[in-house]
């Protein structure tokens, strides 16, 4: 099954998670919008500048460490994805339990991994 993937920490260059992690879910045939603060592109899809309004994510996977996270809680809580994905060094439990007292399901996983064992 395909899960629509919001990015949060995606990044132009080639050699950070985020974009290999954009990479890979398009790879993979998942539909995903990579959102970040740098301008530029992954693999000639345009990054997102802008929080997307849509509502109908699956997955959120993130890229960005606990204090940039902060951020983003309500913006996410308020899309209500079915999970949260937190990458290695983005652990936060505070959030993970916020997530979950809200319905969402918080996974500590790379994104990378669950995808490349069929897990994701």
């Amino acid at each position: 099954m395909k899960k629509k993937t919001l990015v949060l920490g995606a990044s132009p260059n080639p050699e950070r998670y985020g974009y290999k992690a954009t990479e890979m879910l398009s790879e993979y045939g998942h539909t995903v919008i990579p959102f970040g603060i740098r301008k530029g592109e992954i693999n000639g899809k345009p990054m997102v500048n802008e929080l997307p309004k849509d509502t109908d994510f699956d997955t959120v996977t993130l890229y960005l460490n606990p204090t940039h996270q902060r951020e983003y809680h309500d913006y996410i809580i308020g899309l209500h994805p079915k999970r949260v994905v937190f990458n290695p060094g983005t652990e936060n439990p505070e959030f993970e339990q916020q997530l979950i007292e809200n319905g969402i399901q918080s996974l500590e996983a790379c994104t990378l991994v669950l995808l490349r064992t069929g897990q994701y």
